[in-house]
């Protein structure tokens, strides 16, 4: 696909492939965009199996999301002064991050302005310019400190004390902007179930929903490259009235080719990973890899991230074929982080957390009780029933039946920071 005139000879079929590929996150973060506020923190009052919105939510942290919108006017974000760790994560509309301009770890009150901005502001505030004039921006606060203090309530208090909202209504109330905490229900909408089985079973459908999304001005500015390809797709698609079974195919061949991308990236021990997220230059695929298994996930300075959905021997996990699993870190092999490392547990496909009767979706450094062995080791138990000597904390429940397991690393340190790092291979108990 290098230049015009290899895009003009592409078929509905094969120009159906390179338009998912290169567009498919837009489907989800339109979709998601049009549910979620704008300029105002939301975030839910827990997470469990409910939770859908997002896949691979992670229980390690409480955070807060929104989508900026700066066309009209900027927005002011106050930080207030915490002893809780928190990270935040800035995103274009494909999940590429780029820096949110705030020093780590400093409060203060911050103004957002658009690109085309050349207004007057207020001299008490420190001026962000971004790139774009529609972004997403989280705050994720530790539940725990490095130490395995439990901080839930200062988190609570610092996720409640953050403002955000436009600059007109600062002016009027400085105080405002307080974050919406809303019940679980909210954040239900799965939307990768959606768009799996639009894709299966009406793609055409997809197309035309993906299609309108790209058209947005949530959208980036495209290269002049991309911007022949949508182009060209819209010539061919038109109002997807004609050649319905090649815009159909070419959809299924472009979702499978995102699925396989993902899936059979795995290393020796069989975990995948990826130390680009956010930043994957021309890698549409395996951009649109993460939107369907990790969406708004950290860049690899911030967290790291390794899944798994096989054992060390390739099989796939499932809690019917064995009584059990067990993920053992050797002493010199325990994830280094200057946050903490957890592992979490999810459904096959649609990658939700996995309910259980004990509602623990987790096991993490910081865990009271985790229990280390002689040899400096720990070992967590995957089964669906809690093993017989094995402490509660060392335990993950799992279902009876395919699931997937996600290692985070948050604040990567040594071999996990240089991306040398190999987990151990998940074995059989």
């Amino acid at each position: 696909m290098n230049g015009k005139q290899d895009i003009s000879r592409m078929g509905a079929y094969s120009t159906t492939v390179a338009y998912v590929a290169e567009f498919y996150p837009l489907w989800f973060t339109y979709n998601q965009a049009r549910f979620a506020t704008h300029n105002r923190f939301v975030g839910p009052d827990r997470v469990s199996p409910l939770y859908h919105i997002v896949v691979a939510i992670n229980v390690d942290t409480l955070y807060v999301t929104t989508f900026l919108e700066l066309a009209a006017q900027p927005v002011v974000l106050t930080i207030p002064a915490t002893t809780v760790t928190y990270s935040i994560l800035s995103l274009d509309a494909y999940g590429g991050i780029f820096e949110s301009g705030i020093p780590p770890s400093t409060p203060g009150t911050y103004v957002f302005t658009g690109p085309g901005f050349t207004g007057t502001l207020p001299s008490t505030m420190n001026p962000i310019a971004m790139p774009l004039n529609f972004s997403n921006l989280i705050f994720r606060a530790d539940k725990f400190s490095a130490s395995g203090q439990d901080q839930i309530s200062e988190a609570e208090q610092f996720r409640a004390s953050l403002r955000i909202q436009t600059l007109s209504d600062y002016m009027d109330d400085p105080s405002g902007g307080a974050p919406w905490i809303l019940p679980e229900v909210v954040f239900a909408i799965p939307y990768k179930r959606i768009a799996d089985n639009l894709i299966t079973k009406a793609p055409v459908t997809f197309l035309k929903e993906l299609k309108t999304a790209v058209a947005s001005s949530n959208t980036p500015q495209m290269s002049p490259a991309v911007q022949e390809l949508s182009d060209h797709f819209n010539s061919l698609f038109g109002d997807g009235s004609s050649n319905q079974s090649e815009f159909s195919a070419g959809a299924r061949a472009a979702h499978e080719l995102i699925l396989d991308r993902y899936l059979t990236h795995t290393g020796p021990t069989h975990w995948i990973t990826f130390d680009n997220i956010g930043a994957w230059g021309d890698n549409v695929v395996e951009r649109a890899g993460i939107t369907e298994f990790i969406q708004y996930g950290n860049g690899h300075s911030t967290a790291a991230y390794y899944h798994a959905f096989e054992d060390a021997t390739g099989v796939a996990l499932d809690g019917d074929n064995s009584a059990g699993y067990v993920l053992t870190f050797p002493a010199g092999q325990i994830p280094q982080a200057k946050r903490f490392w957890s592992v979490t547990a999810y459904t096959p496909d649609s990658i939700e957390l996995i309910e259980n009767s004990a509602n623990k979706y987790h096991v993490g450094s910081y865990e009271p009780g985790l229990q280390t062995a002689p040899d400096g080791s720990i070992s967590i138990y995957m089964a669906t029933e809690l093993p017989a000597g094995v402490p509660m904390a060392n335990w993950l429940p799992i279902p009876s039946g395919r699931f997937n397991a996600m290692l985070r690393v948050y604040g990567p340190e040594g071999s996990v920071a240089d991306n040398t790092y190999l987990p151990p291979g998940i074995q059989s108990d």
